[in-house]
């Protein structure tokens, strides 16, 4: 039985609180500084790139891009997700430069899109009972010397933050599974076990970044000093690409070049 995760039935949900507030500005911002790094290494080439979203959602990166003139196949297991995206890229006039594909990201191979020279795998395999397939899968996907944009959540940054709203015990016994909340992942990749197999796929990692390496922890205290969400987002962006604080991001961006 297939125990992936399917959003159909809190979309609009999904869509809202993942993308319209504050922590996912800050993730949008981090993530685009590195996407800006790769389309910059792509720049010798004159035609447009083709780009792979795999698990898209409502496509908020990708069409980042195809706003400069590039293509884009979007393919989501959720054909409530794959509607709100149509919207959103008809609503940015980018509907020419988009294909929609209703499948599983693991199905992909079936659809014969050829190879791509960049895919985004963004916060999809916390949600599949089996990431490392699925991302096996799509790294063949893509051209010799292309790049893979791989975001993912954190194994670290879960532990922590339970440790931090004092669930002690929870994480003494290794974090089981709860559904109390349907937007936040139940489990965490362990970071060097995603790089390892980025690696052992015929890459080299190129970058990393940690998502969310302070936002997360700041208490609900009355008084804990001055502060803005600016000041925050600054905090991320001069500190998110160095340790210890990367590796202890809610997510991790790492991006790899396929040798």
């Amino acid at each position: 039985m297939n125990k992936d995760r399917n959003f159909d039935d809190i979309a609009h949900k999904f869509a809202k609180n993942i993308y319209g507030s504050d922590k996912g500005g800050i993730r949008q911002t981090i993530v685009w500084q590195d996407m800006e790094t790769i389309l910059a290494e792509n720049n010798a080439k004159s035609e447009p790139l083709t780009i792979l979203d795999a698990g898209g959602g409502i496509g908020q990166v990708s069409q980042q891009i195809a706003k400069r003139g590039h293509s884009v196949t979007l393919c989501d297991i959720s054909s409530e997700m794959l509607k709100l995206a149509k919207e959103a890229v008809e609503d940015n006039g980018l509907l020419p430069q988009y294909q929609f594909i209703h499948t599983a990201v693991q199905q992909i191979e079936q659809y014969n899109i050829g190879e791509v020279d960049i895919l985004l795998f963004h916060a999809v395999m916390e949600w599949l009972d089996n990431p490392k397939e699925a991302l096996d899968i799509l790294l063949k996907q893509v051209k010799p010397g292309g790049y893979a944009s791989i975001m993912f959540y954190n194994h670290h940054g879960l532990v922590l933050k339970n440790v931090i709203c004092g669930n002690i015990p929870h994480v003494l016994d290794g974090m089981p599974h709860r559904k109390r909340f349907k937007l936040q992942p139940q489990k965490g990749l362990m970071p060097n076990d995603v790089y390892q197999w980025i690696e052992d796929a015929g890459y080299e990692i190129k970058g990393k970044s940690g998502i969310r390496s302070f936002h997360d922890y700041i208490g609900n205290m009355e008084y804990m000093g001055d502060y803005q969400i600016e000041d925050v987002l600054k905090l991320e962006e001069q500190l998110c690409r160095q340790e210890p604080y990367l590796s202890l991001g809610r997510y991790i961006h790492v991006w790899a070049k396929r040798k």
